[in-house]
């Protein structure tokens, strides 16, 4: 008898997929009469992970907002048997893992095609501040229309800083060993340039016809992925062009920093290799006339395409950036004076947007309670003053929710601004002007703004430790944390220097069977491994 879901989901009898925290089902939604997939989280073994359910629920809920053709839309959410499910979009093709299997090494117009198609998913997925931290070729989709689908990006929010070794410790698993980054392996750590590693690894698959790093073992295969070089593509396969060589190469740095800056930089330098598509028999068969799907593409395509000449003939350059881009709209300008003594708002309606703003928290919907925040932002500020402390409060919960939406783009400015109110306040020592401050910084680590937000750590450190001392644990603590994120960006000397300092003053401090002098000597320990 087929398992029914929520009175509508009715699930196929065998899962489609399982892996290490989630499983698919193929199923139908049998109010709609369409075809479903259903994601369940997978748990530990007897046991229920209530952090991960609510990681599961709050990621759903961002995923959701990511609409892109390259990604199975979202369609609902909800719990059977106290697991959590996600419904999605049922996609019917092929994956390039099998393509792989099929035609090893693929015709080089079709694998670059595959990972442009994948960038112009990562642009936007990044430009929402989502990490897929799992990309590789059994997560994407080829369809008979030679659109790819990137799949699972239903657990993608990136970590806080906070929660890295508690994942490290609790076995789960965030990534596949033959496409995780340097800096995946050894910090447990994904920024947006993780994903541009991991499409690396699956080009130079596609490409080669073998991944770039093997072993018989998967500890063989993470030390070479943090410490070997690939074998350079065209002495595998010489008709590679050299530049689409050195694109792959330069996505394999093993230091974030020394890849691209962006999925839309390596859309760019792989665009001009996209050529030669001919149909792939029993795949991507050839048919006398272009299907629903490819003629709307086929027209997109073309809009706005003339937009340069029509700059060129007379629009003015204020209204485009750089590389034809629309550029921002100007600013308006502040209402005069009386204007704003005409604004009503009053410390009710503060309350009333903060009480809503946090029942939609409660029920996950951050986008909508930033949304509410937000709109009583600009009129509370007008009214009751920057420097009030109830307009204060509301910006502190502002970029909170932000952050916990997952919108760490926009939540950092809002925490640099708080910690400068605060500070005007409270002076620059205070408790909360460091934690905004270290929220800042975790904002921008998360969007892979390493070297920034290693340069706000350290001064923090130094103002912590001042006002704290050496050894309190929130200096400590936050040591601890820079070397991880030392250790994530490459910086491999740096983060056992840190990192070595910390065990001495642990061990001073705690003796050397305290736990947190354990997490500390297994990093320095996996540091001093050969081939590690």
């Amino acid at each position: 008898m087929a398992t029914l879901i929520n009175g509508r989901y009715e699930l196929e009898a065998l899962p489609l997929a399982r892996g290490g925290m989630g499983e698919v089902w193929a199923g139908r939604d049998v109010r709609l009469e369409r075809e479903v997939a259903v994601k369940f989280v997978r748990f530990p073994p007897g046991q229920r992970d209530e952090e991960l359910v609510r990681r599961f629920v709050r990621e759903s809920r961002i995923t959701a907002r990511l609409e892109h053709p390259g990604v199975p839309a979202v369609y609902d959410v909800g719990t059977h048997d106290g697991r959590p499910y996600l419904v999605m979009q049922r996609i019917r093709g092929i994956s390039v893992a099998d393509l792989n299997a099929e035609y090893a090494p693929l015709p080089i117009g079709w694998a670059v095609a595959i990972a442009a198609q994948v960038c112009s998913v990562l642009t936007a997925a990044h430009a929402a501040s989502l990490v897929h931290r799992d990309l590789k070729p059994s997560n994407l989709m080829l369809d008979r229309d030679g659109g790819i689908k990137v799949l699972d990006f239903g657990l993608a929010v990136a970590l806080d800083l906070a929660e890295y070794s508690q994942i490290t410790r609790s076995g789960q698993t965030l990534g596949t060993p033959a496409y995780m980054a340097p800096e995946q392996i050894m910090a447990s750590m994904s920024e947006p340039r993780s994903d541009l590693y991991a499409l690396g690894c699956t080009l130079y698959e596609m490409l080669c016809g073998q991944a770039p790093f093997t072993g018989a073992t998967t500890y063989q295969v993470m030390s070479r992925q943090v410490d070997e070089r690939p074998r350079h593509p065209r002495r595998l396969r010489p008709e590679i062009p050299p530049g689409l060589e050195r694109l792959v190469l330069d996505l394999l740095e093993k230091r974030p920093d020394d890849r691209p800056d962006s999925a839309e930089a390596v859309y760019d330098r792989l665009l001009p290799f996209v050529t030669d598509l001919r149909p792939l028999p029993g795949v991507h068969p050839a048919t006398p006339r272009p299907s629903p799907a490819r003629m709307y593409a086929a027209v997109l395509s073309r809009v706005g395409a003339g937009a340069p000449e029509s700059a060129a003939a007379g629009a003015p350059e204020s209204g485009a950036a750089a590389g034809g881009r629309p550029a921002r709209p100007p600013r308006q300008a502040s209402p005069p004076a009386a204007e704003a003594r005409t604004v009503r708002f009053s410390r009710g309606d503060l309350d009333r947007a903060r009480e809503q703003a946090t029942e939609l928290v409660r029920q996950s919907r951050y986008s909508q309670a930033a949304e509410v925040l937000e709109a009583a932002l600009e009129p509370a500020t007008r009214v009751l003053g920057e420097a009030d402390d109830d307009v204060v409060s509301l910006r502190r919960e502002y970029a909170t929710v932000l952050f916990e939406g997952g919108d760490y783009r926009r939540a950092a400015p809002q925490f640099r601004r708080v910690a400068q109110d605060l500070a005007a306040r409270h002076g620059p020592d205070a408790e909360q002007v460091l934690h905004h401050r270290m929220q800042e910084a975790t904002c921008l680590a998360l969007l892979g703004d390493t070297s920034r937000a290693l340069q706000l750590l350290t001064g923090l450190l130094a103002d912590e430790e001042r006002v704290f001392g050496a050894d309190h644990p929130k200096a400590l603590e936050l040591r601890r944390q820079i070397g991880l994120l030392q250790l994530g960006a490459g910086r491999r000397e740096e983060a056992e220097q840190t990192l070595r300092a910390l065990h001495e003053d642990l061990v001073r401090l705690h003796g050397p069977d305290h736990a947190a002098v354990d997490g500390v000597r297994d990093l320095l320990a996996a540091l001093s491994r050969p081939g590690v």
